[in-house]
């Protein structure tokens, strides 16, 4: 394995972790809207249930995409790293 590798994995587990903290704030966003709103027009601050359900479906598929992606990356880095140190 060269020299590089996990130091190419290590900036991979760092841009997925910055992915899931991404996917983080979208579900903050969520609780904001979710939250109550000081209106009477509740009609145009919430979105309907439909909307919210799709917008979790798709947000939910992207943040275990990542997930796995993390998981792949520190994986292999573990195992990059193991492989170095036997050496």
């Amino acid at each position: 394995m060269n020299s590089s590798a996990p130091k190419l994995l290590a900036l991979r587990a760092c841009d997925d972790v910055e992915n899931l903290r991404a996917a983080q704030r979208a579900y903050a966003c969520l609780e904001k809207l979710i939250a109550p709103q000081h209106t009477s027009d509740t009609e145009e601050v919430y979105p309907s249930r439909t909307e919210l359900s799709a917008l979790m479906a798709v947000i939910n598929e992207e943040l275990q995409r990542r997930i796995e992606a993390a998981g792949t990356t520190t994986h292999a880095l573990r195992l990059a790293l193991s492989k170095g140190g036997a050496s």
